[in-house]
């Protein structure tokens, strides 16, 4: 899957395309259902695939810190479009100047000379544009008077309800994981590279390994079952905190992981870990012994729901 960032690194052989656009944060089965019909789309013109897409999110550029978490970060959401059929993302900067173009502008500049687009699928709830100005309507009309095809794909939805970023991430508040991986058809995942930390788990048995992981704000928090990826061979099985460290007067949040039966250095390394399920909120701990007996018990609620998800 190609990457072109902006609007000026567009040539001459990415023009003639299928294209939908969305800021698809998480990839779930949503935004994976209308990939799916934009590849058939694609294979039935004989056109390559593209999707164009935003960075920042525009709601954190209207929002800043009010902005809901993201469920993906740029590279996450990278990664999980690379494994689709996808040909192509084209990703936007959204910044005031952007934030300002016209409906009318954004299918002229982006769409017709930009990509010379020859069919585009949008959702049925699709707006764009200043003031969000632009919907189905304005498309039709611009398809007809420019001779490329249109189409709109219905919601998907699951138990009745609309498969939506807003649901997996209210899911994830609620700690429902098992929900989160029917609506994204996998596992939640976080990227990170490993740094050094405190190295207090060392010394109360659990150690563990700090991932950096650069988030102005966490969709998930809490101790919870994992998998992590990266290590080497098969994932491995463990338990992870996502917070503060409260009980050691942390207030920076951090993602660290704690791998069973596992020893040696990880320093540097990019894991993949895979959230199975959530033990229990983060809290404080009267004393570290307190917090070593916890974790102990930890440890055995994460084998045991690794077992059940098995």
């Amino acid at each position: 899957m190609e990457i072109i960032r902006g609007l000026h690194n567009l040539r001459s052989h990415h023009r003639g395309v299928a294209v939908t656009i969305g800021n698809f944060d998480g990839v779930h089965l949503g935004h994976r259902a209308v990939l799916d019909q934009l590849m058939e789309v694609g294979s039935r013109l004989g056109v390559a695939t593209t999707l164009i897409t935003f960075e920042p999110h525009p709601g954190e550029f209207f929002s800043g810190p009010d902005a809901p978490s993201r469920l993906t970060r740029f590279r996450e959401k990278m990664r999980a479009l690379a494994e689709t059929p996808l040909d192509r993302v084209l990703v936007l900067r959204f910044e005031a100047s952007l934030s300002r173009v016209p409906a009318a502008l954004f299918i002229e500049r982006y769409l017709l000379e930009g990509l010379g687009v020859k069919h585009l699928l949008v959702g049925d709830d699709f707006r764009f544009g200043y003031r969000a100005e632009g919907n189905f309507q304005m498309l039709r009309g611009a398809a007809d008077r420019q001779g490329f095809e249109l189409s709109r794909l219905d919601t998907l939805r699951m138990d009745g309800r609309r498969v939506s970023s807003g649901w997996v991430r209210e899911a994830l508040e609620n700690g429902d994981l098992g929900l989160v991986s029917r609506l994204i058809g996998r596992p939640y995942t976080i990227l990170g590279r490993v740094a050094h930390g405190r190295r207090l788990g060392h010394t109360i048995g659990f150690p563990t390994a700090n991932l950096h992981v650069r988030r102005k704000s966490w969709p998930v928090r809490g101790v919870f079952a994992v998998r992590v990826a990266g290590v080497g061979g098969a994932p491995m099985e463990g338990m992870a905190n996502v917070g503060t460290r409260p009980t050691v007067d942390g207030t920076r949040w951090v993602l660290e992981v704690h791998l069973f039966d596992f020893q040696g250095e990880l320093y540097g390394r990019e894991l993949r870990v895979d959230f199975v399920d959530k033990l229990r909120d983060e809290r404080r701990f009267e004393s570290v012994d307190a917090l070593k007996a916890q974790l102990a018990q930890d440890a055995e609620g994460a084998r045991a729901a690794l077992r059940a998800a098995a």
